[in-house]
């Protein structure tokens, strides 16, 4: 048996294991992953849903302020056009 930190726990196959509810899983692969995070779709076997996950970036949002600065120049430019000096 070998633990990745924060990863799962690999054991040498052919592997039982028995869940919580009484049902059994097997795997006749030679080395399997078991989860230790719970969070894996395929529980008892590790999906990798541990790793991180990089999200797609995000377009930059304006705080309010500066769309309201933004907003109020906006007016002023577009009355500055409406009366000339």
């Amino acid at each position: 048996m070998l633990q990745e930190p924060g990863g799962p726990l690999l054991v040498e196959g052919p592997v039982e294991v028995v869940l919580e509810d009484g049902r059994t899983a097997r795997s006749d692969r030679p080395v399997v992953a078991l989860c230790t995070c719970r969070r894996s779709r395929l529980f008892p076997w590790c999906d990798t849903s541990h790793r991180g996950r990089k999200k797609p970036p995000v377009a930059r949002q304006q705080s309010p302020d500066a769309r309201d600065t933004r907003e109020s120049r906006d007016a002023q430019d577009a009355q500055d056009a409406q009366d000339p000096q």
